[in-house]
């Protein structure tokens, strides 16, 4: 009777467990809805709106980006030789730029950026708004007239899904031309040959995925630390607790769409 016991504990325990589970992300799922639809709407970008969104992009993407774009450059020449002279190493010189491109423009760089976007801003951003919520700032905004999901919480999305999208351009951009100058060195005389190898990589369908992916990534690390605070996470109140449950959803979904995307280009 012992062992029925436990055993029924530990089932009624998975199942609550579960339900928590479904019940997390059925929140995310919400406010993201919440969110998309105020973010087509005209009334969020009024004058004042449109001020706080802007001044919320430069926090996301403005003070960290001469960094990252360093960073990203010194990681970009390291691996990028790597990956040539492995390539010239075993005889397979036409396979060199295949592999930069690929290993890098398709698959790292919307991972990198978008994990630099969530340290940087969108987890700290996240706690910010937890406080504000705990604090009841943000129902001191409702007994104002004032929607917090449109003055807080919106900006703080669309500035991270900026900041994310605008990083992987700029470094997929500087990608492309350091693996340019990789394989071909400083001349123009390989750009046909670069040209066509690079349109082959990227024809319709690994570009759909490619910028769904790093759209996917950008709504991912912007969307849920915020959702994370305005939620209730019974017996863990804790501010450490809403970034490791963000964290912990985040890194679950972008191992989700990063398999998918893998699965669309490679299979």
């Amino acid at each position: 009777m012992t062992s029925g016991f436990s055993l029924h504990d530990w089932l009624l325990g998975m199942g609550r467990n579960l339900l928590r589970w479904l019940l997390g992300w059925w929140t995310v799922v919400f406010i993201g809805a919440e969110l998309a639809v105020l973010a087509f709407s005209p009334s969020s970008y009024r004058r004042e709106s449109r001020g706080v969104v802007l001044r919320q992009i430069y926090y996301a993407a403005g003070p960290g980006l001469p960094g990252f774009i360093t960073l990203m450059a010194l990681f970009n020449v390291v691996l990028i030789r790597i990956l040539v002279v492995t390539a010239f190493a075993y005889g397979l010189t036409q396979y060199a730029l295949d592999a930069v491109v690929r290993v890098l423009v398709l698959e790292l760089i919307p991972l990198i950026s978008a994990l630099y976007v969530a340290v940087e801003y969108t987890i700290p951003g996240g706690s910010q708004l937890y406080k504000l919520r705990r604090s009841g700032a943000l129902d001191a905004l409702r007994t104002h007239g004032v929607d917090p999901l449109s003055r807080e919480v919106l900006p703080r999305v669309l500035a991270g899904m900026f900041a994310v999208l605008l990083l992987a351009l700029l470094s997929g951009l500087m990608s492309l031309v350091l693996a340019y100058v990789a394989v071909h060195g400083f001349t123009t005389a390989g750009l046909p040959s670069y040209n066509h190898a690079v349109g082959n990589i990227f024809n319709p369908v690994v570009t759909m995925i490619f910028t769904m992916k790093t759209l996917a990534f950008a709504v991912s690390v912007a969307l849920l630390p915020v959702a994370n605070a305005l939620r209730d996470i019974p017996r863990r109140p804790s501010r450490t607790s809403v970034e490791l449950q963000g964290l912990v959803q985040m890194f679950v979904l972008m191992l989700v769409i990063e398999i998918a995307s893998l699965v669309g280009n490679y299979y």
